[in-house]
């Protein structure tokens, strides 16, 4: 007994000390790197194409506040359903195809504003019908960077938030844009 007691008071002190046994080298110690984790809003009832372009939203701008995002997919909602084929008027086709109105993610409908999309996507390598392409265009285009500091501000209420909304998008009809927007608030979650 009195040997394992020896022997258990010997280790302690080795641990203590930091010492190894004799003969034993002492392993290096191997810095670990520090992951910060950052949790973003999450959309567990959203269709996969809002689910994207909400992550998108907060991987390339600083987007963190719930209502701003929820005006924006809101406002995305009304303009398209988050069908990125769409012509105005509902047809369903490519960009090169859509000859009067408004098209895509946000109906694009402005010439600059459409030949943005295409530029952007000849220049970037990706396809301006696609939910990809034009929410890369979305994020990029000059006009969403405009007001881009005022839905990367906090603690706003949505109808704070349809102001730069509305001088992003320019609706001719707002529709149903902030009812939209409050079911967005209600529903995501931040994990």
């Amino acid at each position: 007994m009195t040997k394992v007691m020896n022997f258990f008071v010997i280790a302690s002190m080795l641990a203590v000390s930091g010492s190894s046994m004799p003969g034993i080298p002492t392993p290096p110690l191997v810095e670990a790197p520090v992951v910060q984790y950052e949790p973003t809003w999450k959309c567990e009832d959203c269709t996969p194409e809002e689910q994207y372009v909400l992550s998108q939203l907060q991987e390339h701008t600083k987007i963190f506040d719930r209502n701003a995002l929820a005006t924006i997919m809101g406002n995305i909602k009304q303009e398209s359903k988050f069908i990125s084929n769409i012509c105005e008027g509902g047809a369903r086709v490519s960009y090169t195809e859509c000859r009067s109105g408004g098209y895509g993610l946000i109906q694009w409908t402005s010439i600059g504003r459409y030949k943005g999309l295409g530029n952007f996507c000849a220049k970037y390598v990706c396809d301006p019908s696609s939910l990809e392409g034009q929410t890369r265009w979305m994020i990029n285009e000059p006009i969403f960077q405009r007001v881009l500091p005022v839905f990367e501000g906090h603690d706003q209420s949505i109808s704070y938030y349809m102001r730069p909304a509305y001088t992003w998008l320019g609706w001719g009809i707002k529709g149903n844009r902030e009812v939209y927007a409050w079911n967005y608030a209600k529903k995501l979650v931040l994990s």
